[in-house]
């Protein structure tokens, strides 16, 4: 079934009412690496939960997240082919570490590329208390490979942050675990592309690949520990476009820019996974 423009436009992704723990908290922290070096004090204060616990930031794409919706057939998306092209977050106030939210999800744009070469789907999340605090707004855009042609518009298309020409100013290596996918998936993004070798192969995949909003959270964990010192509430937005699969139990290299700027690598085989990247800091940079 092709997709439906106006359909898809206004699909009813359901509000998600979710109350979290300190332990979810902890999880998703651990989930996108942090607590590997068991003497460093600053990843601890992130993990152990008898301390004064901080969220972090990147928390927020996963706080209310509405699951793998694509895949109902209602959409008319090719679910097995889709993959997630870029992501943003911005933290209007400092994460809880415990309590209720509201999430709502909404489609914001849908561009097709013509026959044969894909969509490209944007959407946006509000993440809010129970009391309607605004705590962030996520925003992401999706590639659906196998869907373009449908007769849709063409543009606008958000223009990528530019990269500097010079080399970076600092550089954090970041090892990923082989099952790290499994465990992410629990945060409640269950797409079986990250898990299922078969599902992985359909796509084009030698084996399941990282979530991209777990490198995007092992990016996150870089750029605070490079510019900010592990204050966390310091990072205020982030903008990446992915560019290429990460597999479990790469090392991610994140090169960083004083501007806020930045890409990373998967280091063991040099190619650039994540660029045009862009990092904004309360009080600025480092």
């Amino acid at each position: 079934m092709p997709i439906d423009y106006e359909k898809l436009m206004n699909f009813p992704i359901p509000e998600v009412h979710q109350v979290f723990t300190k332990r979810d908290t902890v999880f998703y922290a651990l989930s996108i690496g942090l607590g590997q070096d068991p003497l460093d004090e600053r990843q601890l204060d992130f993990v152990d939960h008898h301390r004064t616990l901080k969220a972090m930031p990147s928390m927020a794409v996963v706080l209310g997240h509405p699951g793998f919706w694509l895949s109902n057939p209602e959409t008319g998306v090719d679910a097995v082919r889709v993959v997630h092209g870029e992501q943003g977050f911005e933290i209007h106030q400092p994460l809880p570490v415990e309590g209720e939210i509201f999430a709502r999800t909404r489609v914001t744009g849908l561009i097709d590329k013509g026959a044969g070469k894909g969509a490209l789907l944007y959407s946006e999340k509000e993440v809010r208390g129970a009391d309607g605090t605004l705590y962030a707004t996520t925003r992401s855009t999706t590639f659906l490979r196998g869907d373009g042609g449908f007769g849709g518009p063409s543009g606008p298309v958000k223009q990528p942050y530019p990269i500097p020409d010079e080399a970076p100013d600092l550089v954090v290596d970041l090892a990923t675990r082989p099952e790290q996918a499994l465990y992410y998936r629990l945060n409640g993004d269950d797409n079986p592309l990250h898990a299922d070798p078969a599902v992985a192969a359909k796509a084009g995949f030698p084996r399941p690949i990282l979530h991209g909003l777990c490198t995007l959270g092992v990016i996150t964990h870089a750029l605070i520990r490079a510019l900010a010192d592990y204050e966390a509430s310091r990072l205020r937005a982030l903008d990446l476009r992915f560019t290429a699969p990460v597999f479990p139990g790469e090392t991610i290299r994140t090169e960083i820019w004083r501007n806020g700027a930045f890409r990373a690598r998967a280091l063991e085989r040099d190619v650039i996974v994540v660029s045009n990247g862009r990092a904004v800091f309360e009080g600025g940079h480092g």
